[in-house]
């Protein structure tokens, strides 16, 4: 088979390395992809949002299977464009994609559906979302209701952080047109938790758990960014939680879309808050999570285009997912300044540990190639992940194997895990 992967991140790197894995695979191709997808793909200089050039190629070149791996292409139909043309294609339709592209169809579709979500309201005029605040209990919750590379979400603390933040998403438009409508949320506490899940329209098979760090900074501090790293599993997430999830939760969400009149194929991601109350929904994603992706798909047993291959099929219930019973740590490396303002194209050295080292990867996520030099080229630039027994283990390897790599400004969180401890 030939597969085409869309995107150019530590996600597509990680997906690129699974499917490189199958032995029904002759050949790879990724759009943009990045220096370390080049290892195992053919890298085509066509940005995922190109979806007429994207779909020209994969016509051209007789692609079998086109992985979409993220969320703006799902977001903005890149499947329907696919279809459309005949091609085998990966992901959700445009109107399903709207479970993560618009946080007030979500939270809606919660509401309705009765699935366990923190309280909230949809605001599309700022000056009613500030009347609605006064009122509030503080901490709370503004979320951006479009895409915003996982950034869109402020906590406020009291009434002079919640108008900043009003102003911020609403009428600054820091996001964007992601902040033409704004959700108001409670702000719940508890351990989260990420669940991936594949999804065939009506049969969900979820993956083992992980746990993301979204602050820039050590003690969950600074800034939220895309994610600065991630263990799996979850010492958190038990067995007891694990069936609530599945009944209340999983199904429940895969069976309102199919009644909504969007059935969800593809790859579903459930955030999860576990509150004293039991679990609820934070944030659903329409595709892998980043660096979820990075400690999931090493620990995964099974023949990722064989689950793909059932999930497009309609035969995912004939699917038994198995992981290995050991554990992941994935610890990004960052530029210096990150999510802000950051220097791009300095050289990296030190990849070539990686390649006598079983169980440790290096996943590339904001990496070009200068000549022969790797050189960086986004804010998160690496996913460094280690494999252990267990998850104290795979931390002390993934923070040994961080050392392996160097670049003048290189910025990494220290306490990746660190709740582990505490498990």
């Amino acid at each position: 088979m030939k597969i085409l992967i869309v995107g150019g991140g530590g996600r597509e790197h990680a997906v690129a390395w699974s499917v490189s894995r199958s032995p029904k695979v002759t050949k790879i191709y990724c759009a943009p992809g990045n220096a370390g997808i080049g290892e195992y793909a053919e890298c085509v200089n066509i940005g995922a949002m190109e979806f007429e050039k994207l779909a020209d190629f994969a016509q051209e070149q007789a692609i079998d299977l086109t992985i979409i791996g993220m969320d703006d292409p799902l977001a903005g139909g890149i499947v329907d464009v696919f279809e459309k043309r005949g091609l085998k294609v990966f992901g959700p339709r445009k109107n399903a994609a709207i479970i993560e592209g618009s946080k007030a169809f979500s939270k809606d579709l919660m509401k309705k559906y009765n699935i366990p979500t923190a309280a909230y309201e949809n605001f599309d005029d700022p000056a009613k979302a500030i009347a609605y605040l006064e009122h509030a209990k503080f901490p709370i919750v503004l979320k951006a209701d479009g895409l915003a590379l996982g950034k869109g979400v402020l906590i406020c603390q009291n009434m002079e952080e919640a108008r900043d933040g009003v102003r911020t998403i609403m009428e600054d438009k820091k996001f964007g047109s992601a902040g033409n409508t704004m959700v108001i949320e409670e702000f719940m506490t508890g351990r989260e938790v990420s669940v991936l899940a594949f999804v065939d329209g009506k049969t969900v098979k979820t993956m083992t758990s992980a746990q993301d760090h979204k602050r820039a900074k050590d003690g969950d501090q600074g800034l939220n960014t895309g994610g600065m790293g991630t263990f799996s599993p979850s010492p958190f997430y038990t067995p007891e939680i694990d069936d609530f999830c599945q009944k209340e939760i999983f199904q429940p969400t895969v069976d309102a879309m199919a009644e909504e009149g969007r059935p969800f194929i593809g790859i579903l991601f459930f955030g999860l808050m576990l509150t004293q109350d039991g679990p609820k929904v934070l944030e659903y994603n329409a595709r892998f999570g980043d660096p979820e992706a990075q400690v999931v798909l090493p620990r995964m047993k099974n023949d990722i285009i064989e689950v793909v291959e059932a999930c497009l099929e309609g035969r995912l219930a004939d699917i038994d997912l198995e992981f290995e019973d050991n554990a992941a740590v994935c610890v990004v490396l960052a530029s210096d300044g990150y999510p802000l303002a950051y220097e791009k194209g300095i050289p990296i050295y030190g990849f070539e540990k990686f390649k006598d080292q079983d169980g440790y990867y290096c996943f590339h996520a904001g990496t070009k190639l200068d000549g022969d030099t790797v050189v960086t080229n986004g804010g998160r630039v690496l996913g460094i992940t280690a494999k252990g027994n267990d998850l104290k283990e795979a931390r002390k390897n993934a923070y040994e194997a961080v050392k392996w790599i160097d670049f003048s400004n290189k910025y990494m969180r220290n306490d990746i895990g660190k709740a582990i401890d505490e498990a």
